[in-house]
């Protein structure tokens, strides 16, 4: 019924994902990064009489002997607007049966992009034990005018994007290394500050380069450093938030909810319909993304198909192991 073929062309994966409105981390770029960073990639299109009908960006992580690898495909399968339920359940059995043929290990991880409330299965799929991005999120739709946006937003946070602005803030794209170099600064040290782990900085500066165009980063800048960041992959359909930090003259000057209005102004300009705020959890920063809106979004949870036998002692015996080595948010 499908037929699937591997794409080794960038130019033609990435109109591919564009047409299906597909989720940045099923870019060309995202793959690049996550192999030059211990992974592999696969891009698989799916097609139906001839035409494409979805596609699937398949990560892959080597693990030691004897479970061989792991597979994960994030935030995807990408799939037609016109398909079903039962046409999207079929196509993600359809790339799952292709993986373990084709490549094998332990396992698949699927994470989609869909609502919870769209009708969709995966045979022989479980809840994953330890999934790798979160559910639970806050999407912004960008399609709304500028002051329904502001309006969604608390009270502080309105506040502060209006006084960013009347203060006349420096924030703008960055886009030279010598800029970059300052992001790094204020992210490492925030994360010395607050006491969390980040890559080595050899992973953000190819994240820059390796998604060009698809990543955007917007700073506040103070007396020529960077006070406050945020930092998105993009695709024309999403804006998806992968990290944001502010040093202690960022936190002075409120930089943060201006910057962030910066980028959701930026995707609303790109006509992107959707800013989604990568994750929400029980802490400070999951508190400040929702003073953007009074809604939450959840997508359907992570599924595990098993290849092997070993499956289970992966995911049982080595939790810790297999956390630090599935860990792709940073």
């Amino acid at each position: 019924m499908y037929t699937i073929t591997a794409i080794t062309d960038s130019g033609e994966w990435n109109a591919l994902v564009e047409d299906l409105k597909g989720h940045p981390l099923q870019k060309w770029g995202w793959g690049e990064l996550k192999s030059a960073h211990n992974w592999n990639a696969t891009r698989l299109l799916v097609a139906k009489d001839g035409q494409p009908v979805a596609a699937a960006q398949v990560l892959h992580r080597h693990l030691p002997i004897p479970f061989k690898s792991l597979s994960h495909v994030p935030r995807g399968p990408v799939f037609a607007d016109a398909l079903t339920g039962a046409d999207r359940t079929a196509i993600i059995d359809d790339i799952v049966a292709w993986v373990k043929k084709n490549v094998g290990g332990v396992g698949i991880t699927i994470e989609t992009d869909l609502d919870a409330t769209d009708a969709v299965a995966v045979t022989g799929g479980v809840p994953s034990p330890n999934p790798i991005l979160y559910p639970t999120t806050l999407i912004l739709d960008t399609t709304v005018t500028e002051d329904e946006l502001m309006a969604q937003a608390s009270k502080t946070t309105r506040y502060d994007i209006r006084k960013g602005a009347k203060n006349n803030l420096d924030i703008r794209r960055v886009e030279s290394d010598e800029d970059l170099e300052k992001v790094l600064f204020t992210y490492r040290e925030n994360a010395n500050r607050a006491g969390f782990a980040l890559h080595d900085d050899s992973y953000y500066r190819d994240l820059h380069h390796m998604l060009g165009e698809d990543s955007y980063l917007v700073a506040c800048f103070h007396e020529g450093e960077v006070a406050s960041f945020v930092w998105l992959a993009r695709s024309g359909q999403t804006y998806w938030e992968l990290y944001a930090s502010a040093n202690d003259a960022g936190r002075k000057l409120r930089a943060n909810a201006p910057v962030k209005w910066h980028a959701i102004m930026q995707a609303k300009a790109d006509g992107a319909p959707r800013y989604d705020m990568n994750g929400l959890l029980n802490d400070g920063i999951s508190e400040f993304k929702r003073s953007f809106s009074k809604h939450e979004n959840e997508l359907q949870p992570s599924v595990d198909v098993a290849f092997s036998p070993l499956y289970s002692v992966w995911n049982k015996a080595l939790p810790t192991a297999k956390k630090v080595i599935r860990k792709v948010r940073g």
